[in-house]
């Protein structure tokens, strides 16, 4: 169904707009909860911790209890929690409902990836993985912006709306899961080889590729003196880039095959992180930073692609668990990677590109393992 189909890529982009918007919404916070900055800015983090630690189980207790259920459920408790962000005046329980909206849409992006898997021929699974990754990347792209808009009228509006969206998602349709086991769904079965594999690529990846962002907003300010509205449109040219090579992107693994696409990611990415710590411009760094925007989202295009098969099993348990160390990896990369910057501007992005070319060789290495279907994984 077309309805269906819409409204689980309106799912995709939900997750990342509800943890993304409040970037620029941190002085209106600090005014409307009577705070710090510092406290302001938790709103970020409370969203965050319990949306990547249930990551970890969401996919696995989905498959239970059944994933139509599971997701309907994450909506409406999204929505609650959002109108209790809008709502309430002082920090603590704005805080806790910030967490309660983290922890319900742990459980939608991986079970939504599991149903649109559910829901697609095998032949074009590259392309639909490739379009799920790409709103999610417009979701990331678009969220400051839309919170900037909606911060002008009433800064309330970035969770209100969401909330009516998220009830409308939760009437939508929604066909039941495809299990290929009769067994029930544990998270030893989840963590088959391939799952594992992926996991580890996953985090690595991201904490080299999305996770050296903040890398280039600094040596943006710093070396060319870019103000912050320059700095944040030079961001978002590495999600519009990936976003707009998304189909691309699904053709080439569905005509390729996942292996090598993820290799051919990889390898650009080992190329093009290092560029972007040595481009002498800010048109170049543009570029060389929308180049890896590309490369990016072929690395996670591929393992969306991979992870649905990787424990038959558990289909969503694992793609949660993969989704869960993709965060990861994006969360530790200023611990891992500002001291070097501090060393030296260029030292962090070189190290990623090692870390690229080192999966690269990984991906080669794997290839046949990735090439297999899921029950080798087993």
């Amino acid at each position: 169904m077309k309805l269906e189909r819409i409204a689980l890529y309106a799912g995709g982009f939900l997750g990342p707009f509800g943890g993304g918007v409040v970037t620029v919404l941190i002085p209106d916070l600090r005014d409307a909860l009577n705070t710090t900055t510092a406290g302001a800015s938790a709103a970020l983090t409370a969203y965050l911790i319990p949306f990547a630690l249930l990551q970890l189980v969401s996919g696995t207790i989905g498959e239970r209890i059944g994933l139509a259920r599971t997701v309907r459920s994450a909506y409406v408790a999204y929505a609650v929690a959002s109108v209790g962000v809008a709502l309430t005046t002082t920090l603590a329980p704005f805080l806790l409902l910030r967490g309660l909206q983290g922890a319900a849409n742990a459980f939608t992006t991986p079970l939504l990836v599991t149903a649109l898997a559910d829901s697609t021929p095998r032949a074009r699974l590259g392309r639909a993985m490739a379009a799920f990754a790409a709103v999610q990347t417009i979701g990331i792209v678009l969220a400051p912006l839309i919170g900037g808009f909606a911060g002008a009228i009433d800064y309330r509006l970035a969770f209100l709306v969401p909330a009516v969206a998220a009830l409308a998602l939760a009437a939508a349709p929604l066909r039941s899961h495809r299990r290929d086991h009769t067994e029930t769904p544990t998270l030893r079965s989840a963590l088959t080889r391939r799952t594992r594999l992926l996991s580890a690529f996953a985090f690595a990846a991201y904490l080299s590729t999305v996770g050296v962002g903040f890398l280039v907003a600094l040596r943006a300010a710093d070396r060319f003196g870019l103000p912050a509205e320059m700095r944040g449109l030079l961001l978002a040219g590495f999600g519009f880039a990936g976003m707009l090579a998304g189909r691309p992107i699904g053709n080439l693994i569905d005509r390729r095959g996942p292996g090598a696409t993820l290799l051919f990611g990889a390898m650009t990415s080992a190329v093009v992180i290092p560029l972007v710590g040595l481009a002498p411009s800010v048109a170049l760094l543009g570029l060389a930073w929308a180049c890896a925007g590309v490369a990016s989202q072929m690395v996670w295009a591929t393992v969306y692609t991979l992870a649905v098969d990787a424990a038959p099993a558990n289909r969503a348990g694992a793609v949660s668990i993969i989704g869960a160390c993709r965060f990861a990896g994006n969360a530790l990369a200023p611990v891992v990677w500002l001291p070097l910057f501090t060393a030296h501007a260029w030292l962090p992005f070189a190290a990623a590109g090692v870390v690229l070319a080192l999966l690269s060789a990984l991906a080669l290495r794997q290839s046949p393992e990735l090439r297999r279907g899921a029950s080798a994984t087993a």
